[in-house]
């Protein structure tokens, strides 16, 4: 089995190993930084796994911010049917793209 850490961010939780390349919610960070997240749930060496209660303590992941986007549109719509009442309203969230250097 290989290294992998449970990480909580932007209110989701994600599955990372070193090397994948994630979409988070947005991150203060510009591209080319590297970031520390210490919210680490789960962290498992490959023949053990710590469990935290919320978080590991002492764990931490490395990112590489490789640059920002905006997801794809979603589109809210409410009606009521038989009072003329209609509402569109569209939302894109913004992103952060970043590869995972390390866990430790």
């Amino acid at each position: 089995m290989d290294a992998y850490a449970v990480l909580e961010t932007g209110g989701k939780q994600y599955r990372v190993a070193v090397g994948n390349t994630i979409e988070i919610e947005r991150l203060d960070a510009e591209a080319g930084q590297d970031v520390v997240l210490e919210t680490v749930l789960a962290l498992s060496d490959g023949q053990e796994l710590k469990v935290g209660m919320p978080y590991v303590p002492d764990a931490k992941v490395t990112l590489s911010v490789i640059g920002h986007k905006r997801g794809k549109k979603l589109i809210n719509f409410k009606k009521k049917r038989r009072k003329g009442y209609s509402r569109r309203m569209g939302h894109r969230q913004e992103l952060t793209v970043a590869t995972v250097k390390a866990i430790a």
